[in-house]
């Protein structure tokens, strides 16, 4: 697929979102690179593999659309379903770079300073840092978990996002002077440069001692992508080979966005291949023009697959998508519990569409587990609500959510008091204003910077 005087465009084999890895997509055609041209093709697209192509009307006029991507999120956000107070549910579909995109997927790596953020009030004037990725500028710039940022480039962040948005001004800003306020000690300035950042998909994993003969497996998944899957088969080989072997999991999801449906279809396999080989993992369905390319997916055993007796999944508002497909594909077959607090709700993923250097992501399919159940658009309730506290490390023998899954798994119930910690608990998540959507990438799946 290259850009030509006039490109042949044809759909990428990558899915991603509530879905990936998804099913091959024929040739769509060829289009101009003029700006008329672009926005052409994203209309036609969006006709032939819109999941809701039903709603769209005859006859949109590409004229009253300045770009592609003005398009593709007026056209889903304002022409798309909505949801019971009329408000859009599909906040996915997007154009990007085809380089960006391909170069996350596949190498799991994208320009940016290496964090990633959260409001720790309802107001959005507190932000605080969640998480660096390791060797980036904001790792060596000493940015850390829970820290508070104050002030970019002098402008309180209260008033950067009340005009050009907090995304913005980050995209339009290769080097910013962080005004950083740690958990102890002086307020600090650092400036930053942004770079390539690579991302370790398994942060960390290990066995848990749990007492009483029982091995617990614990692993966090920063996020679905191809870099993932060899690392899969070290971390269930070593739960597979502890003694006693390892049947209780806790997945930390709780940053993950999701990803490619590959990447999780093969997750489920580690999960689910000896205790549900040959069953139904998940069922994949496009729009009515397009139900040629409907699938069913299925266990199969991996020579690593675990026996798994109960699965513990750590999860926020922001754990969507592929991690919401492996959590929901899981729940017919073993004994699940979502700890932590209510997902995100996305239950469809996206397929590539390359035009250009960029790439169309139209939100194309829905998805649903072994028992039909793939309409959570209001997120996977929580079994154990634990609060994610930012003054303690993720996964750390402290963290209210560890606390919580181990309780779980230990005694069949929920703790009755979260330990406190220094209790720099995120708000509530709320929608992003539109001007916000239609990130790349690395923004919708990790939420980072």
């Amino acid at each position: 697929m290259r850009k030509l005087s006039c490109l042949l465009v044809v759909a990428s084999l990558t899915a991603c979102g509530g879905g990936g890895g998804g099913p091959a997509v024929p040739q769509v055609g060829t289009t101009a690179c003029s700006n008329d041209g672009q926005k052409q093709f994203v209309l036609d697209s969006l006709y032939d593999w819109y999941l809701w192509n039903d709603l769209l009307p005859a006859g949109i006029n590409i004229a009253d659309y300045s770009s592609p991507e003005d398009l593709v999120l007026r056209v889903t956000t304002e022409l798309g379903p909505k949801n019971a107070g009329n408000e859009a549910i599909d906040l996915f579909s997007s154009v990007g770079s085809a380089e960006a995109d391909s170069q996350f997927f596949g190498e799991g790596k994208f320009r940016g300073f290496g964090f990633s953020l959260r409001y720790v009030d309802a107001a959005q004037t507190d932000m605080r840092i969640t998480r660096i990725f390791a060797g980036s500028p904001a790792d060596v710039g000493d940015l850390g978990r829970g820290q508070r940022v104050l002030s970019l480039d002098g402008r309180i962040v209260a008033d950067i996002a009340a005009n050009e948005g907090v995304n913005a001004y980050f995209d339009a800003n290769d080097s910013i002077d962080f005004e950083i306020q740690p958990l102890v000690g002086a307020t600090f300035t650092v400036t930053l440069s942004q770079d390539i950042v690579t991302i370790d998909p398994i942060p960390q994993w290990r066995i848990i001692d749990a007492g009483n003969g029982r091995n617990v497996g614990y692993l966090e998944l920063a996020t679905f992508i191809s870099t993932a899957d060899p690392a899969f088969d070290e971390v269930f080989a070593a739960f597979r080979n502890a003694t006693p072997a390892v049947e209780e999991i806790i997945i930390d999801l709780r940053y993950n966005g999701g990803g490619l449906v590959s990447t999780a279809d093969l997750l489920g396999d580690y999960l689910g291949g000896f205790v549900a080989e040959n069953l139904v993992f998940s069922n994949t369905e496009f729009n009515a023009d397009r139900a040629a390319n409907n699938s069913t997916r299925f266990f199969s055993r991996l020579g690593n697959s675990v026996n798994v007796s109960q699965l513990v999944i750590i999860a926020s508002r922001r754990t969507a998508s592929a991690s919401e497909l492996v959590t929901n594909g899981m729940i017919p077959h073993v004994d699940v519990a979502i700890v932590g607090d209510r997902t995100f709700g996305k239950p469809v993923g996206q397929i590539g569409l390359e035009f250009c250097d960029k790439i169309l992501r139209p939100t194309a399919f829905k998805l649903a587990n072994a028992d039909g159940d793939g309409d959570y658009f209001d997120g996977l309730p929580v079994d154990c609500a634990a609060s994610d506290d930012l003054g303690i490390a993720v996964g750390d023998d402290l963290d209210p959510n560890m606390v919580a899954a181990l309780s779980y798994l230990g005694t069949g119930a929920c703790p009755v008091v979260s330990i406190p910690g220094n209790q720099l608990k995120a708000a509530p998540e709320v929608p992003q204003p539109e001007t916000e959507r239609n990130q790349p990438a690395h923004r919708e799946f990790l939420g980072a910077y």
